[in-house]
């Protein structure tokens, strides 16, 4: 048996002007805790994919957000921070974090 789709001209047309469709292979459980995660906030899959997208940081909005934090510290707090304790202060981040003993902050 075959069947055949019909879609309105008006409405396929004027919705994939402006919405392009992506397939996403992931898996099962990656796939039913985006849809779990969606129910929860009242949205569609595609809803919290985009806005999980739209709340993620490029590494380039990471490092101008660092720069403009780094200049208003300067201009309203009188603090320099130089690269070299930017460094050691990442350091300290990636000892936390990985559950290893810091010396001092």
């Amino acid at each position: 048996m075959t069947v055949l789709l019909e879609r309105p001209d008006t409405v396929y047309r004027r919705y994939t002007c402006v919405m392009a469709d992506t397939t996403v292979k992931v898996d099962p459980a990656v796939r039913d805790r985006l849809m779990v995660l969606a129910r929860e906030r009242g949205m569609t899959m595609r809803d919290l994919i985009a806005e999980l997208a739209g709340a993620t940081p490029t590494q380039e909005e990471l490092r101008k957000r660092y720069e403009e934090t780094k200049a208003y510290c300067e201009t309203h707090f009188g603090v320099t921070f130089t690269d070299e304790e930017h460094d050691r202060v990442e350091k300290i981040w990636q000892d936390l974090e990985a559950g290893r003993p810091v010396d001092s902050l």
